[in-house]
């Protein structure tokens, strides 16, 4: 979780990912946000994230985030 966070600072270090949990539904993440991530998440945790899997509920919150990435890892 630690990496996660790590990772989200580094794309927008004014959003208190901690606590938020409308980071697609508020737009706090726009498209571009969300495409630089997906590549982060990729690469730091040797997943694979498919298009089926960027929805909004995957994405709202760094908890969110977590699930989909533990979920993931476990699949391979």
């Amino acid at each position: 979780m630690e990496k996660l966070m790590n990772i989200l600072n580094e794309i927008d270090d004014s959003i208190d990912f901690a606590s938020e949990e409308r980071l697609i539904d508020d737009q706090l993440l726009d498209s571009f946000g969300v495409i630089t991530l997906v590549a982060e998440l990729e690469e730091a945790f040797d997943i694979t994230i498919e298009a089926s899997e960027m929805v909004p509920e995957n994405f709202n919150s760094a908890a969110a985030m977590w699930k989909m990435v533990t979920r993931l890892q476990q699949e391979n």
